[in-house]
């Protein structure tokens, strides 16, 4: 007893193997395009009511950190530290959110590992 494939499928062989693969180069191609334009994007995220504002760079980089002069307070550096952190740690997930975003829109939720 032969195996059926459904309609449509099977029959194409080699010549639908090869489609698929110029398919997922050019997929390959666009997330790498999309990959580079995102690194050079920045994103700005502030804690302490704009006390403290962070630039990281789509490279995961700070790039820079503005404090607000009345902030600094000598005997509450704790303090400063983690409002430096809050608005480091918020502009790199956005960061990191706009990257999954954009994949994810790119390649339709198709989770390929090894394509990027």
């Amino acid at each position: 007893m032969k195996a059926r494939l459904p309609k449509g499928y099977g029959g194409g062989g080699a010549s639908n193997l090869q489609q698929l693969a110029r398919q997922a180069q050019k997929l390959q191609e666009q997330m790498s395009q999309v990959n580079s334009e995102l690194e050079e994007k920045e994103y700005t995220a502030s804690s302490g009511g704009e006390a403290v504002k962070a630039t990281v760079t789509g490279k995961m980089e700070v790039k820079s950190i503005e404090i607000k002069p009345e902030v600094v307070d000598p005997d509450d550096v704790e303090m400063l530290s983690d409002l430096v952190m809050a608005a480091v740690n918020e502009a790199l997930r956005a960061a990191v959110k706009d990257k999954s975003d954009s994949m994810e829109e790119l390649s339709g939720g198709l989770n390929v590992p090894g394509l990027l």
